[in-house]
């Protein structure tokens, strides 16, 4: 936080500590003992690294009527309401939070995991490792008979597709024709490769009754096979509402939850918000099965080798954060979810950065644009996990994987960058 000029720190802290809670700009005639030991209260400050820490109540928060549980509006009501408008604050943004043991246990959780997913793969459930997926490209979609026939080439290698955020009920792929299509798809690419897929269907919509009418109408498609059914929400721009809807009245299913648009606030060059980091962790809270967490560095989007403190947070059970460590007490995990450039190439120097495979990945160009076709751009993508898996060389490693070996070609622009001298190597002449 950064006060405005002509404005002490400690001052600026105190007050937008009092607007986060039982404050107002004059003093009221209803303030009493009660309401002045509810206050938010500044405990730390560190003007030179513009830090400061507050204390906030659990009893200031909200809870349902209905059962008693917390709820992440009334949270980011105080936590960054009105306080970020206040006329002595220049900016402020919050970068970490700590849930105390007792109000932790208010809030829903995720109620499916990545364990079930490895389960309906045939994988083991502990440390089942890498789900290949990707995305439906280009982003606004197809009409529904391309779009089902994408997604069939992608299932003969690969594991898991999801919609893209604009594609649901447009004008020119409804839903009661493509998603019937899509099954479609999935029962033969199952027949024919004797595997599991899985599909995350974006369920997305302004209204509750929307959103559950989607949802219904997608497990009645799917069938015995709704449990290979995930449900995307973009939770950013949809709100903690829209999660909790998909959470509680779907529960059966893996809770997919898209962030597009949190740059908005999220971003590094953003002075006010609240970061990538915690936008994570209050998607465990609400219960989200798995958020997308960006590429560490890896990828096209904007990202940092130690965003692994974001999925180290959500994954486990136990975790430090920048500014707090966090005891789970056994919340169900939200899986890091890979996306934004990545391919077979890329893949390798993730996971050892990342120290693990256990999540999901959603490469459109990675697969797409294999110059072979989608299912072997999806077989590279394994392969690269089995490339890392095995602590091998990617160079030898591709001497003896073809679908591996040809994303080189595929992806001429990085092959180059990271593995400088590979067309000899691999003996690959233009």
């Amino acid at each position: 936080m950064k006060p405005s000029e002509g404005h002490g720190y400690l001052e600026a802290a105190a007050h937008f500590a009092a607007e986060s809670s039982t404050g107002t700009n004059v003093e009221v005639s209803t303030t009493d003992d009660f309401t002045k030991g509810v206050d938010a209260l500044v405990y730390e400050i560190d003007e030179a690294n513009e830090i400061m820490k507050i204390a906030f109540p659990s009893d200031l928060f909200d809870r349902n009527i209905t059962d008693g549980r917390a709820m992440i509006v009334s949270f980011l009501t105080l936590a960054i309401g009105n306080n970020q408008g206040m006329g002595d604050i220049a900016y402020a943004k919050m970068l970490d939070f700590y849930v105390p043991p007792a109000y932790l246990r208010l809030f829903d959780g995720p109620a499916k995991d990545i364990s079930d997913l490895w389960r309906i793969l045939g994988r083991p459930i502990v440390d089942g490792g890498y789900i290949s997926g990707t995305i439906i490209k280009p982003k606004l979609g197809l009409r529904p008979k391309p779009f089902a026939e994408a997604a069939y080439q992608f299932w003969l290698g690969g594991d898991f597709i999801k919609n893209d955020e604009p594609q649901g009920n447009q004008v020119f792929a409804p839903m009661r024709e493509t998603i019937p299509l899509v099954y479609d798809a999935m029962k033969r690419a199952q027949d024919e490769t004797g595997e599991a897929k899985l599909f995350s269907a974006n369920i997305t919509a302004d209204d509750h009754y929307e959103m559950l009418a989607r949802g219904e109408f997608i497990l009645e498609t799917f069938g015995p096979d709704a449990d290979k059914v995930a449900f995307l929400v973009d939770g950013y721009v949809g709100g903690p509402g829209m999660i909790t809807t998909a959470r509680r009245n779907f529960a059966g299913q893996y809770l997919h939850y898209h962030r597009a648009g949190h740059g908005a606030v999220t971003s590094p060059s953003a002075k006010r918000g609240y970061t990538a980091f915690v936008l994570a962790k209050m998607s465990r809270l609400q219960g989200a099965s798995g958020i997308h967490v960006g590429t560490m560095g890896y990828g096209k989007m904007e990202g940092e080798k130690s965003d692994t403190d974001i999925a180290y947070m959500i994954e486990r059970d136990s975790a430090d954060g920048p500014f707090y460590h966090q005891e789970w007490q056994g919340m169900k995990p939200t899986t890091p979810i890979i996306s934004g450039g990545m391919n077979a190439l890329r893949l390798p120097g993730f996971f050892e950065n990342l120290g693990h495979a256990n999540l999901i990945n959603t490469a459109g160009g990675g697969a797409y644009g294999h110059i072979d076709s989608p299912a072997a751009g999806a077989i590279s993508l394994r392969q690269a996990y089995e490339c890392w898996k095995a602590g091998a060389d990617p160079i030898e490693w591709a001497k003896e994987h073809k679908e591996f070996a040809r994303a080189f070609e595929s992806f001429e622009h990085d092959a180059d960058s990271i593995f400088p001298g590979w067309r000899e190597k691999l003996g690959v002449h233009k």
